[in-house]
């Protein structure tokens, strides 16, 4: 995990806590609720596979809140996914590095019925 965290050039200080809202709109709301409440919130940040929104709480807790869409399968078809490791542009700098820092993956085949 240190490698991996080493490679993104963050610490578990700056990591946040997730959580997903179904869309942008819902995100949207959860956004004006805080910023409401007076709380200093990002704007949106697209991440490719997702949208997200930080803030801290009072106490430094900095959590995020991130859309499930556009989903996982905007680069690859649902049946190969998993196969390769997609990575969002601003991350294919590091791909050799982060290649040589993850454990390789076991594909298994799916069960078939009987």
């Amino acid at each position: 995990m240190a490698a991996f965290m080493e490679v993104l050039d963050t610490s578990i200080a700056n990591v946040a806590l997730p959580y997903m809202v179904v869309d942008d709109n819902s995100q949207q709301s959860w956004r004006k609720r805080l910023v409401d409440r007076h709380l200093n919130v990002t704007p949106v940040i697209d991440r490719c596979y997702f949208h997200s929104i930080y803030f801290r709480e009072p106490g430094g807790v900095l959590f995020e809140l991130a859309t499930d869409p556009p989903g996982f399968a905007i680069d690859e078809p649902m049946e190969k996914l998993g196969e390769a490791l997609k990575l969002p542009s601003w991350l294919e700098p590091s791909r050799k590095r982060i290649e040589q820092v993850l454990p390789p993956i076991q594909l298994h085949k799916p069960i078939k019925e009987a």
